[in-house]
């Protein structure tokens, strides 16, 4: 399947929604970090365009004193797929995030 050709403008378009997301990303990776967001809050939002697509590695690593290599051990821990995106969790997924983590959100 060949991708769909796109205009300048669609490009154009493209790109700016792309930046947007990723600027959105960042200011919740810092709302996290500096402890105005939580995990729950993230959890609870996972209809949110950005929240939801994000990977759940990358907000476990957002988390304060929680690196990648904790993120990783968490997530095997539970059996949350390293690609997984916070909209696609589960319930008991959520749940065992939650209770492992409860301090930070």
């Amino acid at each position: 399947m060949s991708l769909p050709q796109l205009s300048l403008g669609e490009k154009k378009r493209a790109l700016q929604k792309a930046q947007e997301m990723r600027s959105r990303r960042k200011s919740i990776r810092e709302r996290l970090k500096g402890g105005s967001l939580g995990l729950r809050d993230v959890l609870e939002n996972a209809e949110d365009e950005v929240m939801g697509r994000m990977r759940v590695a990358y907000l476990l690593a957002s988390l304060p004193r929680i690196g990648k290599t904790t993120a990783r051990k968490i997530m095997e821990e539970i059996g949350i797929d390293e690609s997984r995106r916070v909209q696609g969790l589960g319930k008991r997924q959520r749940e065992a995030l939650l209770e492992r983590l409860g301090s930070h959100g």
